[in-house]
């Protein structure tokens, strides 16, 4: 059976109707509507929840460094929450850039424009739940107030200065008060070029930038009580 794909939104409002469609299906469901095939587990197929929203909704971006939706100026992303509604892992935003720094602000950053507009889209995450069953949450349409734009840009503008001191072996999950800098590579081999303590180009993994659960956590409970 093919997969049966979807035209892009043509409007917020479209969008968050698919999102509403969806919510409370769960994965069998949803996947089956679409002509999607359903692992028996995401040992082998970590992206396949998000592609499966994705397919779902409509978005277009794929692995692109655009918005999911930039037609719309809207980010996707799904979050796996627990029983209690508690984000189970942190969010990743976008690939860090370890190059071509120089002059790059926070309101030019690829991270202030994922972020700038964020449909999330809660999903069922414990493990104990056979991927089969479980369900997507209702969706949130999110923008950062200036506060929560504030705290992103200090925590963006420390790691992204470590990075352009030559710094980013030192760069560890704990910085960063709500954005984190880790590697993201599919192994130890999947090299990149980055600025050593020298100044010299060294190799190193890729890094990519992830929201804590300390700064996602309090946002679902704001919206979702």
């Amino acid at each position: 059976m093919p997969v049966a794909l979807l035209s892009p939104p043509e409007s917020q409002a479209e969008l968050l109707a698919r999102a509403q469609l969806i919510a409370g299906k769960t994965f069998a469901e949803v996947a089956a509507e679409r002509g999607i095939h359903l692992p028996d587990n995401l040992q082998r197929n970590k992206g396949w929840v998000g592609n499966l929203i994705e397919l779902s909704l409509g978005a277009q971006a794929g692995s692109k460094a655009e918005q999911d939706f930039a037609h719309l100026g809207i980010e996707l992303k799904t979050i796996p929450i627990n029983a209690q509604g508690e984000p189970l892992e942190t969010t990743f935003v976008c690939v860090a850039p370890l190059n071509g720094n120089i002059g790059v602000t926070w309101e030019q950053s690829h991270v202030r424009q994922k972020l700038a507009k964020v449909l999330w889209i809660p999903i069922e995450g414990e493990r104990h739940i056979p991927l089969a069953e479980r369900r997507i949450g209702a969706p949130l349409l999110w923008e950062p107030s200036q506060e929560e734009d504030q705290q992103l840009q200090a925590d963006w503008e420390e790691l992204m200065e470590m990075i352009a001191l030559g710094r980013v072996e030192a760069i560890t999950a704990r910085q960063g008060e709500f954005l984190q800098i880790r590697p993201k590579a599919a192994n130890n081999r999947a090299l990149t070029s980055a600025i050593g303590e020298s100044g010299d180009k060294i190799l190193t993994l890729p890094r990519g930038f992830y929201l804590k659960k300390s700064f996602t956590a309090p946002l679902l409970r704001r919206h979702f009580g």
